[in-house]
C-alpha cells in the first residue's frame, strides 16, 4: 500500500507520467469532457470532493508552472476565485474564456471530475519541471 501523497492509482500515474508543458484539468461537476480524453471521476455527490481540496491534492505531486483559469469565475464565483489565487499562488496564472477553456480540454492528458457545483470551477494545469 503507498504509504503517503495521493492514493488514487490513476491520478497518481496520471501525474508520474507527465512531461514539460503537458496539460490536465480539474473540474466541477458539470465540465462537458470531450470523448477520447481520459476521465477520473472523483464526482460522489454534490460538493464531494471540493474542488479546492482535490487541487490542493494534486499540487502535493505536480509541478506546475501555468494555471489557466476562466476569467467568469471571478464575476460569477468570486469566492472560489480568491481560493483558487491562494492555492496557486507559486504559479502564473492566465485568465481566458470559459470556451477557450473547454477547447483546451480536447488536448489535456486526462480530466479530474470533481463533485464540485462552483460555476466556472475549473483549472487547467500546465506541467512544469523541478529542475
Amino acid at each position: 500500500m503507498k504509504k503517503n501523497g495521493i492514493l488514487n492509482s490513476r491520478i497518481s500515474g496520471v501525474v508520474s507520467e507527465l512531461g514539460h508543458t503537458d496539460q490536465i484539468i480539474i473540474c466541477d461537476s458539470g465540465l462537458p469532457i470531450p470523448y477520447g480524453v481520459e476521465r477520473i471521476d472523483l464526482a460522489l455527490k454534490r460538493g464531494v470532493p471540493s474542488f479546492i481540496e482535490t487541487l490542493e491534492t494534486v499540487l502535493t505531486e505536480m509541478q506546475v508552472e501555468k494555471a489557466y483559469i476562466a476569467r467568469e469565475l471571478a464575476v460569477k464565483s468570486p469566492e472560489m476565485h480568491a481560493k483558487l489565487k491562494i492555492t496557486l499562488h507559486q504559479a502564473e496564472i492566465i485568465t481566458i474564456s470559459h470556451e477557450q477553456l473547454k477547447e483546451r480540454s480536447n488536448n489535456v492528458k486526462a480530466i479530474i471530475r470533481t463533485g464540485e457545483c462552483t460555476p466556472y470551477a475549473n483549472v487547467v494545469l500546465q506541467a512544469g519541471v523541478i529542475f
